[in-house]
């Protein structure tokens, strides 16, 4: 489990296709971006008492969240996700899930997942039992991610973020979403040992501080 060291900013529009057009210039797309972006669609699970929402709304250093991902609608390829945060740092363990066993999640068919070769199953499956952990809400964004080889960097701007609500057939591509933190854009910046001067440039805004900006909360937010 290694932790990489994460910065997140909340910027504008004009500040988005700026450091769009400077990545560009010095880093190379995602080779798994299509057309140099794809959608991501993210099912969050909290607590009945949103602990996941209040320890994030808290300014709590340490903590960690569950969601289950796919990509440009593309239900073949599904990810059972644990984030951590300790600070400025993160780390994401991740399971692979098929369409079927991610709806037995989502309809709380969970009694499989306690013999599953996978410890990251069988620690949700845990947390649903003894937190009684619960898909909460749906997560729709558009990402445009940027890779740099020295120091592992990772530079993506999220925009168009969207929310299901309380809606959680996320698997469903028809299911309904609505706009939350109308024209907000996210840059993250994620780096292993040293953050190279040319990038540290390229991301440099004036008046630009780092934030950390939850796209779970702004989806929450609608509905609390």
């Amino acid at each position: 489990m290694q932790f990489r060291h994460e910065l997140k900013h909340e910027i504008s529009m004009s500040d988005m296709i700026a450091i769009r057009q400077r990545m560009r210039a010095i880093a190379k797309s995602d080779p798994y971006a299509v057309n140099g972006k794809y959608l991501i669609r993210s099912l969050y699970f909290d607590t009945p008492e949103d602990r996941a929402l209040i320890e994030k709304q808290s300014g709590i250093s340490t903590r960690h969240k569950f969601r289950i991902r796919y990509y440009n609608y593309d239900k073949s390829l599904i990810n059972l996700e644990k984030k951590l945060k300790r600070g400025g740092l993160g780390c994401k363990i991740s399971a692979r899930l098929d369409a079927d066993q991610a709806e037995k999640i989502v309809n709380g068919d969970i009694s499989w997942m306690i013999s599953s070769d996978n410890e990251l199953i069988r620690e949700l499956y845990s947390l649903m039992i003894s937190d009684r952990l619960r898909p909460k809400t749906i997560v729709d964004y558009t990402r445009e991610p940027f890779i740099f080889g020295p120091g592992n960097v990772r530079v993506t701007l999220d925009y168009n973020i969207r929310t299901g609500l309380h809606l959680t057939d996320f698997l469903d591509i028809e299911c309904i979403t609505v706009p939350a933190s109308f024209g907000t854009c996210i840059m993250e910046v994620k780096w292993d040992d040293y953050l190279p001067d040319i990038i540290k440039d390229a991301v440099r805004l004036p008046n630009t501080r780092t934030g950390s900006f939850s796209k779970y909360v702004a989806c929450r937010l609608p509905v609390i």
